[in-house]
């Protein structure tokens, strides 16, 4: 792993680490590890689609394709885990909720066996709201992008 400390990048994070950062569980944490973390700017990470996923069974039967909100979770997850690490809040409890969603277009179909390289970068960062741009990537092709907005908050009182 890079020196964090004296580059601002981190990477390669497993899937404990991914877990560390955000609170989602399966079948809904869509991020399986992170490429590379460039802290307060960009993150690259991989979400593996297997056909073992849920949803397939129902979307659709014989030609099954990753639903477009998924994908669009998958790098809102990926921005989560940029945001904790850039503002320190791993161990924090804070969480990262979606505020909006805009310009989300879907140009490739997501289909079981590809690694879907998620690359999300700020666009602005503050304590309390980030925004996001968003691409999701399959072999160096745009399959979707999404611009987004996300708040950091306490999580609900029980």
């Amino acid at each position: 792993m890079t020196d964090a400390v004296t580059t601002g990048t981190l990477g390669p994070l497993d899937i404990g680490r991914v877990m560390a950062a955000l609170p989602h569980r399966y079948p809904m944490l869509l991020v399986d590890r992170v490429e590379e973390l460039i802290l307060d700017r960009s993150i690259a990470a991989i979400k593996a689609v297997t056909i073992n996923e849920g949803f397939f069974q129902g979307h659709f039967p014989g030609r099954p394709i990753m639903p477009g909100v998924l994908i669009v979770e998958a790098m809102a997850q990926a921005a989560g885990i940029l945001a904790v690490e850039s503002l320190g809040l791993a161990g924090s409890g804070k969480l990262v909720y979606f505020m909006a969603i805009d310009g989300a277009k879907f140009r490739k179909p997501v289909e079981p066996g590809v690694l879907l390289r998620l690359e999300v970068e700020f666009v602005q960062k503050r304590s309390s709201v980030c925004k996001f741009a968003g691409r999701a990537m399959i072999d160096g092709q745009l399959a979707a992008e999404a611009n987004f907005t996300a708040m950091i908050a306490d999580p609900p009182k029980a």
